[in-house]
């Protein structure tokens, strides 16, 4: 029997707090969770830094990418299943990109890729079709599936269909990580009637979309998705860590290139700090070896690098204040010119961080972050726009919400057995009492 079509003796199950159970009964999909790529995502945080928020959200992307391919699964053997507009032949491939998705993320996900310039989703087809155990098995279904399961995550496939059962404003990622980030930090913002949207799901030429009769139940999951944005993404206080995470990786990169001696050579770190990272270093890291780093650099001689990596590792984060760059832009001139003067320095301890989120958009061609709608589907068998028909949608559609915090060690500005006055200054601009 062809690879492809080969089935398990008896169908593997992994209990799911989400989704209940997640079944595997392909031979390609239980193939590729016991690779050591995939095995990786075990040991790399959903949510980053939000567990110094949350301190329930040690789950990790190896959870959300089995959710995300039980998600899929349902869609196509349960809702698409026999529908003139869905293929059969175009199954497993959706399956297998909804279990690979995330398989490019490196520890701490996005606070690292921002230091060191990476991208994960470059890294997720480089594992895909590079020398690895996953290339080994997506190539024993045929030699160009490999490219099709890494075109499907890049959305470049020509079956646009399947692209938006991964990637689209009402997609599996979302509904998976909505669900399961609401779990897991103990939040009710998240939860939403899935079950309902699935039953209403349709397969069209380009696109998934959504009988009239589900508008509500997709109200419901947009407006879960602007308050878990803003209540747990954006939270302040995992921002202060990923501010502080961020200067770690930029102090040590500083030090390599100024030819430091540490302690311990942070080899792990050597091709990131070069700009030279291949796909064998990238899979070494995860937030294990990261954090053990950190641990070490706690006893490190500079004192930036040392109080930094103190603060990540026992919780001890910076305050913030709203700000607004566009208006206070002096006030911030002048808050780094006195952090100076109190040998502050403000690269490391002053920094303006900003949060900003488009909860949903309408078709704008052309323009950058281009989003394909969500389409209703009428009785009458035509398609609208969400937003036309959705006065709660049509509310938040096109309007992007930034938010801006400065961020400071405020144990430092009320040290006072030096540069007092200084010191005293800076709480006041701040109003700090």
């Amino acid at each position: 029997m062809e690879y492809s079509k080969q089935k398990l003796d008896e169908e593997k199950v992994f209990k799911d707090p989400v989704h209940r159970y997640v079944h595997v009964r392909d031979r390609v999909i239980w193939d590729l969770i016991g690779t050591k790529e995939f095995q990786r995502l075990r040991r790399i945080r959903q949510l980053g830094t939000t567990y110094l928020t949350f301190h329930g959200a040690e789950h990790s992307r190896f959870n959300h990418s089995l959710g995300v391919y039980e998600i899929i699964r349902r869609i196509v053997d349960d809702v698409f299943d026999g529908r003139p507009e869905w293929s059969k032949e175009e199954r497993l491939l959706s399956l297998c990109a909804a279990l690979l998705h995330d398989l490019g993320h490196g520890p701490f996900s996005h606070s690292f890729e921002k230091v060191f310039q990476l991208d994960h989703e470059h890294f997720t087809q480089a594992i895909i079709l590079g020398d690895t155990e996953v290339n080994a098995i997506l190539s024993k279904v045929s030699k160009d599936f490999p490219k099709y399961v890494a075109e499907v995550i890049a959305k470049t496939y020509e079956n646009k269909l399947v692209v938006s059962l991964i990637s689209s404003q009402i997609d599996a990622d979302r509904m998976d990580y909505l669900q399961r980030d609401a779990y897991f930090t103990g939040v009710s913002y998240g939860h939403f009637d899935m079950e309902r949207i699935l039953r209403v799901m349709r397969p069209r030429e380009d696109q998934v979309v959504i009988k009239y009769s589900g508008m509500h139940a997709v109200e419901d999951y947009i407006m879960s998705r602007y308050q878990m944005y803003w209540q747990i993404y954006f939270h302040p206080v995992t921002r202060s860590a990923e501010v502080i995470l961020t200067k770690i990786l930029h102090r040590a990169k500083e030090l390599y290139e100024n030819s430091y001696s540490f302690k311990l050579p942070p080899i792990h770190f050597y091709s990131m700090f070069e700009g030279k990272v291949s796909l064998k270093d990238y899979l070494k890291l995860d937030e294990a070896v990261i954090l053990y780093y950190f641990q070490i650099w706690e006893e490190e001689e500079d004192p930036i690098l040392s109080d930094l990596c103190r603060r990540f590792m026992n919780r001890n984060l910076y305050k913030y204040v709203e700000f607004d760059p566009a208006k206070e832009y002096k006030k911030h001139s002048e808050l780094e010119t006195l952090f100076k003067k109190a040998g502050i320095d403000p690269e490391y301890y002053l920094v303006l961080d900003s949060s900003s989120d488009l909860p949903y958009d309408f078709y704008r061609p052309g323009e950058e972050e281009e989003r394909l709608p969500i389409h209703l589907m009428m009785p009458s068998g035509d398609l609208r726009e969400l937003s036309r028909e959705s006065d709660i949608v049509d509310s938040i559609s096109g309007k992007r919400r930034t938010d801006h915090k400065l961020y400071f060690p405020a144990d430092f500005l009320y040290d006072e057995s030096s540069k007092k006055n200084i010191k005293r200054q800076i709480r006041t601009i701040l109003d700090l009492t």
